[in-house]
């Protein structure tokens, strides 16, 4: 099919844009043939849905409530989102339903959602699309940001929607059709009808649907019509006609009695049906029954490259063969060998390897592509072309009907109105006729699609530069940390706090200027992505912000500890860490991506990458977590984790054997007797008895295992003293090792204990001059942090930290400030050491 004006515009505004589009035109216009080429060459992540099984299938699609999880019926605003709406309180949240991970990354990396045969989608549906979209992607944007590209015919078949159904409905929606659907009214589709009609030449037959589509059928073109009622008129065998009928049993009923005619030997040929295909997916009987003589239409194009046959095409049986049916179609030299033809019934999945969303067959129906044809129903007629048919539409009920029914033919000579036209039978809806009038009235121009494109461009920019959710996730797990500062130990806390004031000005507010100026080049008339200057910007910007992500956010769960009695706090904490991690790292791969320049095609095969997840989180929810306020975060460790066993196997709350605060006090003191257990604040007599002996050994394992010594704090009385060892001071192993040549990490492998600790030991010695501080700390980090110790005289870690945020860490500041305070004290003795 040769491209028109209008495909060439609809072409370019789904490639070029995120523009909603409504694609329609009279029947015949090519709109099914434009979404198979779009499936072909269009670089956009897509997915084909469709409102009914068979719509689906001859889409190669799925159907709307099976990919989107929606329930049948109506589906109220807030429904599917977990919000309820007014008057339906208490019974909404039950039609929120579980999506898979594959799903939930398919729908994340979505770029562009087509809907065919919209005009049977109702208003609700699409609403129900919208909140899905938004629960998975962006809250803020209607269809959760995703591009809609919505293709039918309004005068054609309308929404289903029963009386009692609509009762509901009548409160939220003027009409049920889908352009009454809310998220479609904030972001409004533009609407491109496509003019050329492929499928009649008769101008005067085009001229005739046109007033009928138009609801305006003159009183010359009515007597037109009329002139083909002929209602005695009984087809020959051999002519080719069929019924189009407005129900299903009047179709049936003549099919059965053309069939019983006809004297021949019956045949009855039973399908294949892998794998998962519904019943009402079927695109023909499963149990066809056919004769020689018999009329059949063929269901699906021939697969094979003699294209022989089309979905629609109308021949007669002449006879059978082994696994053959041999049909003859008027204007055909020979008859044709038809064999059989395979269905499939598919579901969107992720490719493992390329990441890629691909069709995954999850059922097949075979059989032979035909069905009897004497007569079908108006609506299974949609989509097809006939040469000669019949048509009883005596009994239309629905707006479109009609127009469906005649449109199926290619000329009026072909046709034959089986009973009266009724005028008032020629059914149109108000709300569509006031619809497609503003459609005609606003036809976009190369003005708006040019504007739409780079809209578009600006668009992935903003979302490339804005830190918005980052920014929520940080708050809420600041909020989080504050609320249960009681029963959190460990330095996440204050470091969450010291993030926000740098990610706020260092990322979201330098974020939110640059965006302004990147608007101006998006409004200039070259084309940004060839402006040399704006891609100078955008590498310098991602290299800035890359670095800023890296300094400020990735400490938070690299470096960062806490510990927690309380389970729920803790799962929370870490459900929120998990987020950010993962929206940063996503983040991090497209700024990554982009620091050689922004391209559109390239930016969305990267972001669906990153969508899917190449880069994993290293956060894990069993991960041991530090704190650089303990001098002995190993035993720490070895004391939650005996408590955790301990609470597993009896089954009682961690904190009811001992709280987080007794483990601090007992890993800060290093008791080694009952008596100084006793002496912590929370070791009452009973606990002692009951758990003195196991915390004591672990205790004392600790030391032997780091050359801690046995300190001794018995009580005057004696109670459990042990004899006092004498031992080498463990900072001074950690100092004689780093002398040798090994580095901190080296070294706290080799002695089994944390690299913090390790650095603590060592700056003791830098505090004694006998170690450089430059080797730990560079000068101008050095500067910062003297600075803010001179100006706060009685400034601790803690103050240091939130004061100089993310720019330093705690194992530098402890460097500095152990240096500082013994040069204060020596000043010459401490330079010469030094030195």
């Amino acid at each position: 099919m040769a491209r028109n004006e209008q495909l060439e515009l609809a072409w370019d505004f789904v490639r070029s844009t995120d523009t909603n589009i409504f694609l329609t035109g009279k029947a015949g216009t090519g709109k099914t043939t434009f979404l198979h080429q779009l499936r072909l060459e269009l670089p956009k992540r897509l997915v084909v849905v469709a409102p009914t099984g068979v719509a689906a299938i001859n889409a190669r699609g799925t159907t709307i409530h099976s990919f989107f999880q929606l329930p049948f019926g109506p589906i109220l605003p807030g429904q599917l989102s977990g919000k309820e709406a007014p008057g339906e309180k208490g019974r909404l949240k039950a039609s929120i339903r579980k999506f898979r991970k594959e799903k939930i990354q398919i729908i994340k990396s979505l770029d562009l959602l087509v809907i065919d045969e919209i005009s049977m989608v109702r208003a609700d549906l699409l609403d129900g699309i919208d909140q899905v979209l938004r629960r998975f992607r962006n809250p803020n944007l209607s269809f959760g940001g995703v591009q809609l590209l919505m293709i039918g015919d309004l005068q054609q078949l309308p929404p289903v929607v029963k009386q009692e159904e609509w009762q509901l409905l009548r409160q939220h929606y003027e009409s049920p059709f889908f352009f009454n659907c809310k998220a479609l009214q904030k972001s409004p589709p533009i609407c491109i009808e496509l003019k050329h009609i492929y499928r009649q030449k008769d101008q005067s037959f085009i001229h005739i649907l046109n007033e009928i589509r138009n609801n305006r059928l003159s009183e010359t073109s009515y007597r037109e019509l009329l002139q083909r009622y002929q209602p005695k008129f009984k087809p020959k065998q051999q002519e080719g006609y069929i019924t189009l009928s407005t129900h299903n049993a009047r179709a049936r009923e003549i099919n059965e009695a053309r069939l019983d005619e006809l004297k021949e030997k019956s045949y009855l040929f039973q399908a294949e049906i892998q794998g998962q295909f519904p019943e009402y997916t079927h695109p023909t009987n499963p149990n066809l029954e056919l004769k020689k003589g018999a009329q059949v239409m063929f269901v699906k194009n021939d697969s094979t490259h003699a294209k022989r046959y089309f979905n629609g095409k109308i021949g007669q049986v002449t006879g059978f063969d082994e696994e053959v049916i041999y049909v003859e179609c008027a204007g055909d030299d020979d008859p044709i060998e038809v064999q059989k033809e395979e269905w499939q019934n598919i579901k969107y999945s992720l490719n493992e390897t390329t990441g890629e969303i691909q069709e995954e067959v999850i059922g097949a129906f075979i059989q032979f592509p035909l069905k009897l044809a004497w007569a079908i129903t108006i609506h299974k007629s949609q989509g097809l072309t006939f040469e000669k048919a019949i048509i009883d539409a005596r009994a239309a009920f629905a707006h479109g009907q009609v127009y469906v029914a005649l449109s199926r033919c290619k000329s009026l000579e072909g046709l034959i109105l089986k009973s009266m036209l009724n005028r008032n039978g020629i059914i149109c809806d108000q709300a569509v006729s006031q619809f497609t009038t503003e459609i005609e009235k606003n036809v976009p121009g190369t003005d708006q699609l040019e504007a739409a494109r780079k809209n578009y461009q600006f668009n992935l920019l903003r979302e490339l530069f804005t830190f918005r959710e980052q920014s929520v996730l940080l708050d809420r797990c600041h909020n989080q940390l504050q609320e249960n500062r009681t029963s959190i130990q460990g330095n996440l806390p204050q470091n969450v706090k010291s993030a926000l004031l740098p990610f706020r000005k260092e990322l979201s507010d330098v974020g939110r200027k640059f965006l302004r100026q990147l608007n101006t080049y998006c409004l200039q008339k070259e084309n940004p992505e060839q402006n040399q200057e704006f891609q100078e910007r955008i590498t310098k910007a991602c290299s800035y912000f890359l670095e800023k992500q890296e300094g400020i956010l990735l400490p938070l769960w690299m470096e960062c500890s806490f510990v927690t009695d309380n389970q729920k706090v803790r799962e929370s904490i870490i459900k929120l860490l998990g987020q950010l991690e993962t929206t940063t790292i996503y983040k991090m791969d497209c700024l990554k991506g982009c620091c050689k320049g922004f391209r559109v095609k390239e930016y969305l095969e990267l972001r669906a990458r990153a969508y899917l997840g190449q880069s994993k989180p290293k956060q894990k929810t069993e991960r041991t977590f530090e704190d650089e306020t303990v001098e002995h975060p190993e035993l720490l460790n070895r004391l939650i984790q005996w408590r955790r066993e301990l609470s597993q196997k009896n089954n009682i709350p961690a904190f009811s054997i001992v709280t987080q605060q007794n483990l601090y006090a007992v890993v800060n003191q290093l008791p080694n007797s009952s008596s100084q257990l006793r002496a912590i604040k929370g070791f009452g007599k009973k606990k002692v008895e009951r758990y003195g002996e196991a915390i004591l050994e672990i205790v004392t394992s600790y030391q032997g295992e780091n050359n801690l010594g046995l300190l001794d704090f018995s009580a005057s009385n004696g109670e459990d003293r042990k004899p006092k060892t004498v031992q080498k001071d463990t900072k001074k192993i950690s100092y004689e090792l780093y002398k040798e040549g090994k580095m901190p990490k080296e070294i706290a492998k080799h002695r089994q204990l944390t690299v913090s600790t390790i650095e603590k030991h060592l700056a003791h010695y830098v505090g004694l001059g006998l170690l450089p501080l430059n080797r730990f700390v560079s000068s101008d980090k050095i500067a910062k942090i003297r600075k803010h110790f001179d100006e706060h005289r009685s400034s601790g870690l803690r103050e240091a930290k939130e004061a100089l945020g993310s720019s330093v860490s705690y194992s530098e500041l402890r460097f500095v400030l152990s240096f500082w305070t013994n040069a204060k004290k020596e000043p010459e003795q401490t330079e010469t050491r030094e030195s």
